[in-house]
């Protein structure tokens, strides 16, 4: 079921993806040779609970963080580790939630550590305007496979890949809710998006092949070849005069 947001509501959400942003921008600047991933993943928990927020992603499903720091090669859901320590040329993927008054802030910004490959920055750069292709196409009247043709097109016509796995999703009380929002399709098809919809719109992009593999911690995902794949997220409200982006810090 598909739940339109309210003002209130929005008004809410707006509050929590700031929040999530600024999380965000805080781990990112983190993103250095010699950090470990939990030393970044504390940064963000201490920021969003000092602002009266909770950590979504904190105890959901079991996972047992503030943040999924995905690091080369891991696709999505890396659990921070004070072993996993970074290092230059490593291209890392923050995705983290505050919830705010009982409403879900979402996104994700995959961070250069230090100077990285020209084909890193590349497929960053890439995954990253895919992300703002999709958010254009977020219309009031359009289709979720609208959304999702725009990122698959971009991406695919630079040599790169698009998970299939993983979808973006609706947004609100909970972390995921209906509708879900895959980074492929076909204009014209799929739910139609109305004001007050919010979705996460979140390409997750491969060098190579779009295949993943989970590692037994259930949660480490990973692409198959051993290529690069790159993550970024806005939490995105479907407005009478078009996407707002909800999560933008201060």
């Amino acid at each position: 079921m598909i739940i339109l947001k309210t003002s209130r509501e929005l008004t809410c959400m707006k509050h929590a993806g700031r929040i999530a942003q600024n999380a965000l921008q805080i781990a990112g600047a983190l993103v250095k040779p010699g950090v470990s991933t939990w030393e970044i993943d504390k940064a963000a928990h201490d920021y969003i609970v000092g602002e009266g927020a909770v950590p979504s992603c904190l105890g959901y499903g079991g996972f047992p963080a503030t943040c999924c720091i995905s690091v080369n090669d891991v696709v999505v859901h890396g659990i921070p580790s004070k072993k996993k320590i970074l290092k230059e040329g490593d291209i890392v993927s923050i995705d983290l939630c505050a919830t705010y008054e009982g409403f879900v802030g979402d996104n994700t910004w995959t961070f250069p550590c230090g100077k990285v490959s020209k084909e890193a920055q590349d497929l960053m750069d890439a995954t990253r305007e895919s992300l703002f292709q999709g958010i254009e196409a977020a219309k009031p009247g359009n289709r979720i496979g609208d959304v999702g043709s725009a990122v698959q097109r971009y991406v695919e016509a630079r040599g790169y890949s698009v998970v299939r796995n993983y979808t973006g999703h609706g947004v609100g009380a909970k972390m995921h809710e209906d509708p879900s929002v895959p980074n492929y399709g076909t204009p014209g098809r799929g739910v139609r998006l109305l004001p007050g919809m919010v979705i996460a719109i979140e390409p997750m992009v491969c060098q190579g092949t779009y295949d993943v593999k989970t590692l037994p911690d259930g949660w480490t995902t990973l692409t198959k070849d051993g290529k690069l794949a790159a993550h970024f997220e806005h939490t995105v409200a479907i407005t009478e005069s078009g996407p707002v982006i909800l999560t933008k810090g201060d």
